[in-house]
């Protein structure tokens, strides 16, 4: 064998010959391109040398000559059928960093700015004058309730990614003064998910762990006292927003005895309870069964390829709840609201769900926990989140 095709690091080129024709291998700063040509498709291909590569501590993916940035010499051929031609394709081993190196500080930066604008838009809820920056830290409890709930759903994920070995970044937190004062919070996934079970365990693990937060949250803001309403707001004359009541927040209501709404205008319910409710409306949403969402990679771990049949459906019935909502109710934002998820979600049913390396099915236990959490996710739900009430 030619010395130049054998590489110092990654896996021998014998290894990867049985679906991978090498005509020439080269090591760039710790990134191993081997030049040839595929004998398998590329779905079976990543399949047979997924685990040979992870083993040797690389994350593999196959692409194009054109597209990869390799160190290739341009005269680099191999003998085919009909004389010497120029492979096309290139496997790519990129060494795995499965863990976290250094201070994340992009990651520490935007939690700082979305803390400041959670307490910032929770000063608003509990009516607090800013007199001075500080007075902003009287916000403190909504913020809590607010990033608690994001960020045990986000870390619920982190954790079974890191179980499964799978390269991620940190949380994500975004910042912007919308009524809750963020958008929420995301992971990137760098690394391939290794099997149905592991894709199960991802995309589960988030949702149950939010709920759990939610409930907590809930439970606490119930047996906080109300708060005051100033007498300009509460003697009305301006618009308002009322938020409609989801099944599990009455359900909680009920258990422990606690008002959801005072008679007296001059009393609100207390603003931790609102990141409950935030907490059911991200939930019921991450558990929509389309694309990469948590409920995509849920039915995607039960029914295997059949889960795009699912997810086909979900904007149906999105925009049919919208024309539902505009035909029998006036609730223009609500149908507003519903018509742009149906959107993103036609979207991201095309762009497909996370397909694992392994397309094993999953277990019984886990079907029948995909389903409970699915159930759990319709008890978020309301058809009329929300309403902008003129004066």
């Amino acid at each position: 064998m030619d010395e130049r095709r054998t590489p110092a690091e990654g896996p021998p080129v014998e290894d990867v010959e049985s679906v991978f024709q090498v005509a020439d291998v080269r090591v760039d700063d710790g990134t191993v391109y081997y030049l040839g040509t595929p004998l398998a498709s590329a779905e079976v291909l990543e399949r047979e040398l997924w685990g040979l590569f992870r083993e040797a501590g690389y994350d593999v993916s196959l692409t194009t000559r054109a597209q990869s940035s390799g160190p290739f010499d341009e005269r680099t051929a191999v003998e085919g059928r009909f004389g010497p031609t120029r492979p096309q394709y290139v496997l790519v081993a990129e060494p795995r960093s499965p863990h976290i190196d250094g201070v994340p500080w992009t990651n520490l930066v935007f939690f700082v700015l979305t803390v400041l604008s959670t307490l910032y838009v929770g000063s608003i809820w509990y009516y607090v004058e800013l007199d001075s920056p500080l007075a902003l830290l009287e916000a403190w409890p909504f913020t809590a309730a607010i990033l608690g709930v994001l960020a045990v759903h986000e870390f619920g994920h982190y954790v079974m990614i890191r179980y499964h070995d799978v390269d991620a970044s940190l949380p994500y937190f975004i910042p912007f003064p919308s009524l809750i004062g963020t958008m929420g919070a995301v992971i990137r996934m760098r690394g391939r998910i290794p099997d149905r079970k592991a894709l199960f365990d991802i995309g589960v693990s988030g949702p149950l762990a939010g709920l759990i937060a939610t409930v907590v949250v809930t439970v606490i803001g119930l047996f906080l006292d109300p708060i005051t309403v100033p007498e300009r707001v509460a003697s009305g004359g301006g618009s308002a927003i009322r938020f409609n009541d989801p099944l599990l927040l009455v359900i909680l209501a009920e258990l422990t005895g606690q008002p959801l709404s005072y008679p007296d205008p001059g009393l609100a319910a207390n603003p931790v309870i609102f990141g409950g409710w935030v907490g059911m409306f991200v939930t019921f949403l991450n558990l929509l069964p389309v694309g990469q969402f948590d409920g995509g990679h849920i039915v995607r771990a039960i029914l295997g390829p059949r889960q795009e049949t699912v997810a086909a459906a979900v904007p149906a019935a999105l925009f049919g709840l919208a024309g539902y909502l505009y035909l029998a109710q006036e609730a223009t934002n609500a149908v507003v609201l519903w018509v742009v998820w149906g959107v993103i979600a036609a979207g991201l049913a095309y762009a497909g769900p996370a397909t694992p390396i392994r397309d094993d099915p999953i277990d019984s236990r886990r079907r029948a926990l995909g389903v409970l959490t699915l159930v759990l996710g319709l008890l978020c739900f309301t058809p009329v989140p929300f309403e902008i009430l003129a004066g």
